[in-house]
């Protein structure tokens, strides 16, 4: 009996050894497992972070590219519309007046160039609020354009956040370009108000206008570059849009429209 007690005895004390080896080589592989499943975690976690890191800066480009086009390529385009006429001109004064608004243009030019490195708001918006602002860019418009001009900005219009402000002012920009460069037009209404929950700018000329390819922007335009489908993707960003309404010999309307109230993650 007693050989036959000891030997269970050892027969059990090994079984235990071995199950606690199984465990062991169990709770190892796990923690490899872990170990594994942590640094895939890290790696997944670092080529997001690279996406996120590549995705905003494509945003940042895309933005500086817009704030570019509006502002200082315009008055670029500006100063040269000026200098040919100054170029052209037989006439002493009108030179010296042209030379005077390329003076200015670049003056404002560099400003907004500044502004835009320095990632501040538009000049514009700095001291004045957005009717103050949109009048200066329709006297800026008739000087270098000559055309008729007309500003309409409904009383008691609300508070509207700064984003809201910046970008009906850039879609005021564009749109003036795109009319002293291809609408032939002889007068420009421009009126700012809301409806509803929704605040709307209307940029109206009687220029020659054209054929759109949809009523709301989705795709290039005549206009070519930038143009329409940059002014609908910095509204479409805030949650609004634009509008285009126009026919061949009929001029051509722009409603941009953006919420009252932006939500949280865009203001």
């Amino acid at each position: 009996a007693g050989p036959l007690v000891g030997g269970l005895f050892a027969w059990g004390i090994s079984r235990g050894y071995l199950q606690m080896e199984r465990d062991a080589e169990v709770r190892t592989s796990l923690v490899n497992s872990l170990v594994r499943a942590q640094q895939e975690m890290a790696d997944l976690q670092g080529e997001l972070a690279r996406s996120q890191h590549e995705a905003g800066i494509a945003t940042e480009r895309t933005r500086l590219a817009r704030e570019i086009h509006d502002t200082v390529a315009q008055q670029l385009s500006s100063i040269g519309l000026h200098a040919k006429a100054a170029e052209a001109s037989k006439d002493p004064e009108s030179a010296s007046a042209a030379l005077s608004r390329i003076d200015e243009l670049s003056g404002q030019a560099l400003t907004d160039l500044r502004r835009i490195i320095a990632a501040l708001a538009p000049a514009e918006l700095d001291s004045q609020a957005l009717a103050g602002a949109l009048g200066r860019v329709l006297e800026n418009f008739k000087a270098d354009s000559k055309l008729e001009t007309r500003l309409d900005i409904e009383p008691g219009l609300p508070t509207l956040d700064p984003n809201v402000q910046i970008a009906l002012l850039r879609t005021t920009q564009s749109a003036l370009s795109n009319v002293l460069r291809h609408a032939q037009a002889s007068t420009v209404a421009l009126s700012l108000g809301s409806s509803g929950d929704e605040v709307r700018l209307d940029i109206v000329d009687d220029g020659i206008g054209f054929v759109p390819k949809t009523g709301r922007v989705q795709t290039s335009t005549h206009t070519g570059g930038f143009g329409l489908t940059a002014m609908n993707q910095r509204l479409r960003e805030l949650g609004g849009g634009l509008d285009v309404e126009s026919s061949p010999g009929e001029g051509t309307a722009l409603c941009a429209h953006l919420p009252l109230r932006l939500a949280k993650d865009n203001s």
